[in-house]
């Protein structure tokens, strides 16, 4: 997400507004950053849920989603909150707390650092999902005045979340699978998102992102 789509929002501008221009030492945009550890952990995420991996071996993506992704959300976040980007860090400051809870959510259970008995271990993870599916549902609401493509995004994202959370409240990896590959549509997403942040800052042109949904 560039600067110039949240400025923007909500006023009459081009399909694919420029860069506004920074000063300073964090000149730049912190999507470059974001977007892509975004969508390098959505893939470690969709490919475990989809059966990649050993339905014993949940931690596989951990080792991404805790050192690639979920730092890489903070750092995106803390850079756009230096440049005054609030929506920005917002949105990048949420999605690190869901993947750096979500990597210790999984080794918490895995080795037992919280004291929840084996019998509980299903409800612990509905109840994180479903305090996810909210919070994500909440963010998806909120950004209806920025392009289309980021609220679709947020909106497949709280999806993805709520049929993972029936598949995991019903014992069904059919569904689980289901809930991967919402996740592999809106890792999509991200990747072309990552192209239109990477066009601007190389001087080309952004890719359309379709009008808000709200305006002004």
């Amino acid at each position: 997400m560039t600067t110039s789509d949240t400025a923007t929002a909500g006023r009459a501008r081009p399909e694919n507004p420029e860069p506004e221009p920074n000063s300073g030492p964090l000149d730049g945009d912190p999507a470059l950053i974001g977007v892509p550890t975004f969508v390098v952990g959505s893939i470690a995420l969709g490919l475990t849920l989809v059966g990649f991996v050993p339905p014993g071996a949940a931690g596989a993506p951990v080792a991404i989603i805790l050192a690639a992704t979920g730092i890489g959300q903070l750092v995106a976040a803390v850079w756009a909150a230096g440049l005054g980007q609030s929506a920005v860090a917002s949105i990048f400051g949420i999605f690190s707390g869901f993947w750096l809870s979500y990597g210790l959510l999984v080794l918490g259970l895995t080795h037992h650092w919280f004291g929840i008995p084996e019998q509980s271990a299903t409800a612990t993870q509905a109840l994180f999902l479903a305090s996810w599916t909210v919070t994500v549902a909440l963010l998806a609401l909120a950004t209806l005045r920025l392009p289309v493509a980021y609220t679709s995004l947020f909106g497949l994202i709280a999806v993805a979340l709520a049929v993972v959370l029936l598949a995991t409240v019903m014992g069904s990896t059919g569904l689980q699978a289901v809930g991967g590959y919402v996740v592999f549509s809106f890792a999509a997403l991200g990747c072309y998102l990552f192209f239109h942040v990477m066009s601007l800052a190389t001087g080309g042109r952004g890719l359309p992102l379709g009008s808000p949904v709200l305006g002004s």
